[in-house]
């Protein structure tokens, strides 16, 4: 099978076999690819996979089954799921209770954008800050994968949601999904805006860490929780103000999904699919993955540009098409 390798810092297209399933596992031909900051970082040799992984770029895809060795699904079933690498290929094998079945309006586009993106954002939204109806949440990069799938999680609780994000447009964009606030750090200061409007924030998720550390604090409600999911600002906090901290009974948990084991990965599938079923498979749910561009994997470089540029509203998806 071809896969996307990485050599001289260039993506190029490489030749391995086929991945053999295991008794727990599904053998998946990959349709299409979500792209994640992870994948900019891996290519960098600052994120390796988990021992044992697959070496190959990308953590989740979306395709059919073509070979199940537990009997959960049917071959031809249209899934997708998170992996702990080798999704940038044409084949992936994946643990059956990762998989998520497609809802039937879904393109292979959509389910590519759904499975990394809304599991990391339902963690951290609910296993993590158990997230309710009366609690204020500020989200850090609005507009980015996870950032339009928090949005749209808490919007289907009643949240009242804001966020943050580096343009007009993004801002407007995060507003058509639901979001109340929308503040444009790049004129203006969420702490200012906070303080204006004298509101305090019981969650909060952080992709930015550095400095931001600090400012959450000045804007984080009592028992408030922060959920800090990469470090795009640094991984740094200067002089952290404990005593705030301590003030407010003020909790910072950080996290990641990648390197979770096979079973709590499958427990966050099962409870995120019991939880937003409706919101998942009914015609007019509010799980709608926002996708910003669909490239052809043979563009992969020019996708990892985007990412890497800050560009994108929503979800880089490459589709996975035959070569040779």
């Amino acid at each position: 099978m071809y896969f996307i390798d990485v050599k001289n810092d260039t993506l190029t297209f490489s030749q391995t076999t086929i991945p053999e399933p295991s008794q727990s596992q599904c053998l998946v031909k990959v349709k299409a690819i979500g792209i994640n900051r992870a994948d900019l970082l891996q290519r960098a040799g600052l994120y390796p996979p988990p021992a044992g992984e697959s070496e190959i770029l990308g953590i989740e895809v979306a395709g059919e089954i073509i070979a199940d060795n537990t009997g959960q699904f049917q071959i031809g079933d249209r899934v997708c799921s998170i992996v702990a690498g080798g999704g940038y290929a044409q084949y992936a094998v994946i643990e059956t209770d990762h998989l998520i079945k497609l809802p039937d309006s879904y393109s292979f586009e959509q389910g590519a954008a759904l499975a990394e993106t809304y599991l990391t954002a339902y963690q951290a939204l609910f296993t993590i800050s158990q997230l309710n109806q009366k609690d204020k949440l500020l989200i850090h990069a609005g507009a980015s994968g996870v950032g339009s799938a928090a949005i749209q999680l808490a919007k289907a609780r009643g949240c009242f949601v804001s966020v943050t994000v580096g343009s007009d447009e993004k801002a407007n964009a995060c507003r058509e999904l639901g979001a109340d606030v929308a503040i444009n750090y790049k004129s203006s200061s969420f702490v200012d805006w906070a303080k204006q409007a004298d509101i305090a924030f019981d969650v909060i998720l952080d992709v930015v860490a550095g400095n931001y550390v600090n400012q959450n604090l000045k804007v984080a409600a009592l028992d408030s929780r922060i959920v800090i999911l990469a470090i795009l600002g640094g991984r740094y906090a200067e002089q952290l103000d404990v005593a705030r901290m301590l003030q407010n009974r003020i909790s910072i948990t950080a996290s990641t999904l990648r390197s979770r084991t096979d079973q709590y990965k499958a427990a966050l599938v099962n409870q995120f699919v019991s939880d937003f079923s409706d919101e998942l498979y009914l015609q007019n749910g509010a799980i709608k993955p926002v996708i910003d561009t669909c490239y052809s994997w043979q563009d992969a470089e020019r996708v990892h540009q985007r990412m890497s540029n800050n560009a994108n509203i929503g979800k880089l998806v490459l589709t996975v098409d035959e070569l040779g």
